[in-house]
């Protein structure tokens, strides 16, 4: 590591200290006439993995393009390790690393090229996105196709490409979507067990969108989402206490049950 990269690296740990990964404060969000999020707030700690759990059409996605900008928050606020995302939109989009619901990788390049460019635009220079790509690419275990192009990669494979390139600037904050949906048992647990290691051994903070009860765990923090507002922020542990199920994904079951109805 260079000294002007251990210099920023610095920087980012000293600025981020003591504040929540990401702080969701009284947001509200509607199309129209539509309100589809309704005074939102929760938080997820540094090295946290957190579920945001709910059926579709809760909100997750809408709440994911707040978090990230493609959508303009109006109401409340939303803080990544203290910056707001309105006031310091930069500096809080830094910290960030996203896998989006739908695929985003160019086709027609190989990882390696859609790799860089992604390293590009947040301004690093080619030899710190060298270093990062082969050490992303070597945990994902993918570092023998980065000069495959992505249209020869399975699905599964593509969906840890785009995992690579979301920690590729070593973000602080980590926000996944659905990212499991419609991939076989073994992507799905390798993808699992991928993320909770960064929040073990990096200190990432994790927000999870998904559905599937079955991806929580009893160390998980879950935001149960319903119909736009917040129905549960808690410990698994503390949710399944109170639910009197017998259970973690009885109790989420459960819970969504009672949404559908």
């Amino acid at each position: 590591m260079s000294a002007a990269e251990a210099a920023l690296v610095y920087a980012l740990a000293s600025e981020t200290a003591g504040a929540p990964a990401l702080a969701v404060e009284g947001v509200s969000h509607a199309f129209g006439s539509r309100k589809v999020l309704d005074d939102v707030s929760f938080s997820v700690a540094p090295g946290e993995f957190a579920l945001l759990l709910g059926l579709n059409g809760a909100g997750k996605t809408t709440l994911f393009s707040l978090i990230t900008r493609l959508y303009y928050s109006t109401t409340g606020s939303i803080g990544v390790y203290g910056h707001d995302i309105r006031r310091e939109p930069l500096r809080a989009l830094a910290l960030i690393g996203v896998v989006f619901q739908q695929p985003t990788l160019d086709l027609d390049l190989t990882v390696e090229q859609n790799l860089f460019y992604h390293a590009s635009l947040h301004g690093m220079s080619r030899a710190a996105a060298r270093r990062r790509i082969e050490e992303e690419l070597a945990r994902a275990e993918l570092a023998d196709r980065r000069r495959d192009k992505v249209r020869q990669l399975s699905g599964g494979q593509r969906r840890r490409i785009e995992l690579v390139r979301a920690l590729v600037h070593e973000p602080k904050l980590l926000l996944l979507d659905e990212p499991t949906v419609g991939h076989d048992v073994q992507s799905r647990r390798f993808l699992l067990v991928h993320v909770r290691g960064l929040c073990t051994e990096r200190g990432v903070g994790v927000l999870w969108a998904t559905h599937l009860v079955d991806e929580a765990a009893p160390d998980s923090r879950i935001v149960l989402l319903r119909r736009g507002r917040v129905a549960a922020a808690s410990p698994a542990a503390e949710l399944l206490r109170q639910s009197g199920q017998p259970d973690l994904a009885a109790a989420l079951d459960s819970m969504l049950r009672e949404d559908a109805e």
